[in-house]
């Protein structure tokens, strides 16, 4: 098996274990297409990422739009804790889950933006009205709305060339969504489970795997692609 591993913006190469078939690669954080694309013309089985979980996503964005998710073991070395780590239990600098652990396959949620989701988004505060499927989970104010991958999602089918194929059941799930109020004690959660949350409210910005959007925006759609990320975790 050959790996290619990615060294995302300043991180510590001292810390990288070397062996056979594991290729080591610098490149910035949240690398981009002219970053990546010649890296994965030429990778193998497994493709490691070592940095942020902001460049975790975009890794995947870019398997995703060059047909990769299928291809490749996904492996993620945290460089601190993150809403990633804590879904897939990773540790902090565990190069040895990323490099052998056999793949699971994992929820990935992708919105109408463009982009994907690995670990959080983020609208604090929100005022409007939030459906996770056909539940209304908002209709007001709250302090946030988070949404994140279900770690305990049921996984879906690998995808054949049989056309038939494309008549099973879509996915029921896929996210959580959580919705923070303030009681009067203490902050109200709730979590609702679906496969798609569609947000409309007072323009706000919205943050996705520790970056803010580029603007703010008045809504936002989350939802579960057709396809599961093969991670190692």
């Amino acid at each position: 098996m050959s790996t290619t591993a990615l060294s995302c913006g300043n991180v510590d190469r001292a810390t990288h274990p070397s062996g056979d078939g594991v290729r080591w690669f610098d490149v910035p954080a949240t690398p981009g297409r002219e970053d990546l694309d010649p890296l994965l013309a030429t990778a193998g089985d497994r493709l490691v990422v070592h940095g942020t979980d902001a460049d975790l996503a975009a890794v995947v964005l870019r398997l995703l739009r060059k047909n990769r998710l299928a291809d490749l073991v996904i492996g993620y070395v945290p460089v601190a804790e993150s809403p990633v780590a804590r879904l897939r239990g990773l540790a902090v600098g565990d190069f040895d889950r990323a490099l052998t652990a056999a793949p699971r396959p994992a929820a990935l949620i992708r919105d109408d933006s463009g982009g994907v989701l690995l670990g959080a988004g983020l609208i604090e505060p929100i005022t409007g009205q939030v459906y996770c499927d056909d539940e209304q989970v908002l209709n007001g104010s709250a302090m946030s709305i988070e949404v994140s991958p279900d770690p305990a999602a049921t996984p879906l089918p690998e995808s054949t060339s049989d056309p038939l194929s494309s008549t099973l059941e879509p996915a029921t799930d896929g996210l959580l969504v959580t919705t923070v109020r303030r009681g009067l004690l203490r902050r109200r959660r709730e979590i609702t489970r679906g496969r798609a949350v569609q947000a409309s409210f007072r323009s706000a910005t919205v943050r996705h795997d520790g970056l803010a959007h580029p603007r703010p925006v008045e809504k936002w759609v989350w939802y579960r692609h057709t396809e599961d990320l093969r991670l190692a975790w």
